[in-house]
C-alpha cells in the first residue's frame, strides 16, 4: 500500500488530529470518498488549528519523502560498506540488511 503522505504532512501542523475531510461541497454535493482526502477538501475539526497553505504542505510532503529516501540510501551505502569488509548476504540478511 502507498502512504498516504498528505494525511503523514497534515499531522505534522496544529500540533496533529486537527483535520477532518468534507463530506459536500460548497455546492452542497456530495463528494464521492474516494474523491474526499484531496488538499481542497480538508476542515477544520479543532478549536484554534489553521489550514496551512497548500505550498506548506507540499514542501512537508516533500520534506518527508526526502528524508524516507535519505534513510534507504544510508541503509544501501551501511550495506555496501560491511560487503567491503567481507560480510556475506546471509550475515548481512541476520542483520536485517
Amino acid at each position: 500500500m502507498e502512504k498516504d503522505y498528505l494525511q503523514l504532512a497534515l499531522q505534522t501542523f496544529n500540533g496533529g488530529d486537527w483535520y477532518g475531510w468534507k463530506k459536500e461541497d460548497d455546492n452542497g454535493n456530495k463528494i464521492p470518498n474516494k474523491d474526499r482526502m484531496q488538499y481542497q477538501h480538508i476542515k477544520i475539526i479543532k478549536d484554534g488549528a489553521t489550514i496551512p497553505s497548500e505550498a506548506d504542505v507540499n514542501a512537508k510532503i516533500q520534506e518527508l519523502k526526502d528524508a524516507e529516501q535519505a534513510a534507504i540510501d544510508k541503509k544501501a551505502s551501511a550495506k555496501t560498506k560491511l560487503k567491503n569488509l567481507g560480510l556475506d548476504d546471509e550475515e548481512l540478511k541476520t542483520l536485517g540488511l
